[in-house]
């Protein structure tokens, strides 16, 4: 055979085994998928709830106007520091304190008059006495001219005359007793004026201190929206009336944030907080959850449930407070804040990424061979009904193949989730690409490539 020949059938016999190759490498990598993994791990975790709110004392109260009046003096300015009692602001008080003055007179002449009902009333008191001193002597007297005239020792005028002595002092006796009476009447009427005009007092005083405004506590003035010469007015019925200015007490600051509601089951009383404050970055504060609400708060109106008069589907929250432990002296009430609350902690447990986690139904679980383990492992059911039950797991990877396992999770940490069964820590599972997890079939061959993503890959 020629040369030539020998060549081209050498060179023939190399191209079909190249194609042979080739077919055989493209085969095996056709159902190849490529993957990014992660390990299962040992480490502490926190569950951590985020919410934003603002600062404020635990304890402020806004001083309103309990009278109707002009304003005659302000004795502080917005930022003083006051303590308890100290003068704030004094309304004109010109009426009030006429009127006082004349109840108070009103007061003291009705106690005059007492004292001479009390005189008049020991007065008759003493012509009783005397009255009654009066009929016993005629009564002896009368008693004695009866003896006297049966015994013929007395004339008849003067028997008459005995008499009517008595008669008559027994008449002044009645009268003396009217005339205590009315004594005791006037004295009682006497003491019941001083009572009326008294609560009268108390009334236009009470009418009058509401025109001087004291501190109630200690604390610092931090909000003074009125002036000197304006005019303040009570609030009636739901229209609130004018704020003269508000006191807070600096000495125990709050961060009061709103939780979102699927979130507030896991707030509790007490458990530790990280709270910032926009007003001061690149610091951390400390504090506990003091007070959670119980009414739902609807995100778009800020009005509570419990105020509404119509059902809502809005997202809502709850006000959770967080009173801050190492407060700074430069804090101001409505500063923007965030609250990071440990709701868990979990000290060396197994753990995998958060992305780790995808769910599948039993329906394509049982669309594989049930002699893997995969679908062992998922216990597919035989009822139709159950096929659309989903199952929560992780792809782990086992002689390179990506095998679905079911796993029990507990807390979540920032990046990591706890598993309390399914896993053991060393395992591989399959972190990503997202794509990837969501159309990963058990059983498909994979590559793992644990370089950075591609951007198509993130966003497709």
């Amino acid at each position: 055979m020629k040369t030539w020949k020998k060549v081209l059938i050498g060179v023939g016999a190399a191209l079909v085994l190249g194609i042979i190759v080739a077919v055989t490498v493209y085969q095996s990598r056709k159902n190849l998928v490529t993957v990014q993994t992660g390990k299962v791990d040992k480490q502490n975790l926190a569950s951590v709830v985020s919410a934003s709110g603002e600062i404020k004392p635990k304890t402020y109260a806004n001083i309103g106007a309990n009278a109707f009046g002009r304003i005659v003096k302000l004795h502080v300015k917005e930022g003083d520091r006051v303590k308890k009692g100290q003068l704030l602001a004094q309304l004109e008080d010109v009426q009030p304190l006429a009127d006082v003055n004349s109840t108070r007179a009103s007061v003291q002449a009705s106690q005059t008059d007492a004292v001479a009902a009390e005189a008049a009333l020991n007065t008759s008191l003493a012509d009783l006495n005397r009255a009654k001193s009066d009929a016993e002597h005629a009564k002896l007297d009368w008693d004695r001219a009866q003896g006297l005239y049966t015994a013929a020792l007395i004339a008849k005028q003067d028997y008459d005359v005995k008499k009517a002595t008595w008669e008559q002092a027994n008449a002044g006796l009645a009268q003396a007793e009217a005339r205590v009476a009315q004594a005791k009447a006037q004295k009682d009427s006497a003491d019941r004026h001083i009572s009326q005009n008294q609560a009268n007092l108390t009334r236009v005083a009470d009418v009058l201190q509401k025109t001087t405004y004291t501190a109630p506590f200690d604390g610092v003035i931090t909000n003074l929206p009125v002036r000197e010469g304006e005019t303040v007015v009570m609030g009636i019925q739901n229209s609130p009336g004018s704020t003269l200015m508000t006191i807070a007490d600096m000495s125990v600051i709050t961060s009061e944030v709103k939780v979102d509601e699927t979130d507030i089951v896991n707030v509790h009383l007490g458990q530790p907080a990280e709270v910032t404050i926009d007003a001061i970055p690149h610091k951390i504060f400390h504090g506990v959850v003091s007070e959670i609400g119980d009414n739902a708060i609807v995100r778009s109106t800020g009005v509570a449930t419990s105020q509404s008069s119509s059902t809502s589907e809005e997202a809502k929250d709850f006000k959770v407070v967080v009173t801050l432990t190492d407060p700074p002296t430069e804090l101001r009430p409505g500063l923007s804040s965030t609250a990071k609350i440990t709701t868990a902690t979990r000290n060396n447990v197994i753990s995998i990424p958060i992305q780790a986690l995808t769910v599948r139904t039993r329906a394509d679980l049982a669309a594989k061979d049930t002699s893997k383990s995969s679908v062992q492992a998922a216990n597919v059911p035989a009822d139709a009904s159950k096929q659309k039950e989903e199952v929560q797991g992780v792809f782990v990877i086992r002689n390179k193949k990506a095998e679905f396992v079911p796993v029990d999770t507990g807390i979540s940490g920032t990046t990591d989730i706890e598993v309390t069964s399914g896993v053991k820590e060393g395992d591989d599972v399959i972190t990503g690409s997202y794509k990837v997890l969501r159309t990963l079939k058990p059983g498909t061959s994979v590559k793992i490539d644990n370089s950075a993503p591609k951007k198509e890959d993130e966003s497709s």
